[in-house]
C-alpha cells in the first residue's frame, strides 16, 4: 500500500485523506488505541491511522459502544492529530443522539487535525443517523464522514435494509459507507455496484484476502479491533508460555523502539 505523509494546512491533509478512497489501490486503515501502537504503525510505513472504539473503551476499562468513551476518544485525537500521518476516529454513534452535537464533536476532532470521522447507525432510525451526517457535514465539509451501518454487525444482513440505509447516508452527505461483518465477496461487489461512495469493509481473517476485496472494488479496508484484540492475545500467550518455563516467541519491539519511536519521513 501507498504511504501518504499527512500535508500541511490541515485543508490539504484532509484532501489527502479523501484522495486515498479513490486511489489505484485501496486504502489499508490499520486502527490504533493508543500513541504507542499509532506511533508503531506509522513506523511501518502506514500514512493513514484509524482509531478503533473497542481499543479505546477497553483500554480506559469503559463499554464500547455506549457513547462512554467521548472525553478518552478526544484525548486521544488530541495526541495524535497533529502527528505526521492522517488520522481517522472512530467516533461510535458521535456520542450523542443530537445531530447538534454529534456536529460539535466533529468540530472538536477538526480543530485537533483529524481527517475523517467514522460513524455508526447501531441499527437506529435512519432519519437520525441521517441526520447526524448532514450536521456534520453541514458543520465541518471537509472531514470525511464514514457512515457506517450495521446491518451485517448487529442485523440479519437483510440486502433491501443495507441498501436503503445507505442510501440514505450517501443522500446526507456521507463521503463513504462502511458495513462492517460482511465476508461474502458476491454481495460485497453488489454493494459496490450499488453505491456511489467509496465502500469501506472490515477485514475478517474468515473472510476474502485483501487482493480480492480489491479486485471487487472495494476502496478502504479497515482492521478495527483486529490488532488490539491481537496484541492482547500474544501478551496472554506469552505469559502462559514465560509461566510454563519456556521463551515466549515472536517479535518483541525493544524498550528504546517503544520509548523512542522513529518518526515517519
Amino acid at each position: 500500500m501507498t504511504v501518504h505523509p499527512k500535508q500541511t494546512p490541515a485543508v490539504g491533509a484532509r484532501s489527502a485523506f479523501a484522495a486515498l478512497h479513490h486511489a489505484e489501490e485501496p486504502l489499508l486503515l490499520p486502527n490504533a488505541w493508543d500513541c504507542a501502537s499509532a506511533r508503531a504503525l506509522a513506523g511501518q510505513g502506514f500514512g493513514a491511522i484509524g482509531t478503533t472504539s473497542l481499543g479505546v473503551a477497553a483500554a480506559a476499562g469503559l463499554p464500547d459502544g455506549a457513547a462512554a468513551t467521548r472525553a478518552e476518544t478526544l484525548r486521544l485525537a488530541r495526541a495524535l492529530g497533529s502527528e505526521p500521518w492522517l488520522l481517522s476516529v472512530d467516533a461510535e454513534g458521535g456520542f450523542s443522539d443530537d445531530p447538534d452535537e454529534v456536529a460539535q464533536f466533529a468540530r472538536e476532532l477538526h480543530a485537533v487535525g483529524v481527517a475523517g470521522v467514522n460513524l455508526e447507525d447501531g441499527l437506529g432510525p435512519v432519519d437520525r443517523h441521517a441526520a447526524k451526517i448532514a450536521a456534520v457535514k453541514e458543520a465541518v465539509p471537509g472531514l470525511f464522514v464514514n457512515a457506517r451501518t450495521d446491518t451485517h454487525w448487529l442485523g440479519d444482513g437483510d440486502a433491501t435494509d443495507t441498501f436503503a440505509r445507505l442510501d440514505a447516508y450517501q443522500q446526507a452527505g456521507a463521503d463513504g459507507v462502511f458495513v462492517p461483518g460482511l465476508t461474502d465477496l458476491r454481495q460485497i461487489t453488489a454493494l459496490v455496484r450499488h453505491v456511489h461512495a467509496p465502500l469501506n469493509i472490515l477485514y475478517s481473517p474468515a473472510g476474502p484476502a485483501v487482493p480480492d476485496l480489491a479486485d471487487a472494488g472495494v476502496r478502504r479496508i479497515s482492521l478495527g479491533s483486529l490488532l488490539y484484540r491481537r496484541a492482547l492475545g500474544a501478551a496472554l500467550e506469552a505469559a502462559a508460555e514465560i509461566r510454563a518455563g519456556r521463551t515466549p516467541a515472536g517479535p518483541t519491539p525493544s524498550y528504546a523502539d517503544v520509548a523512542h519511536p522513529v518518526a515517519p519521513e
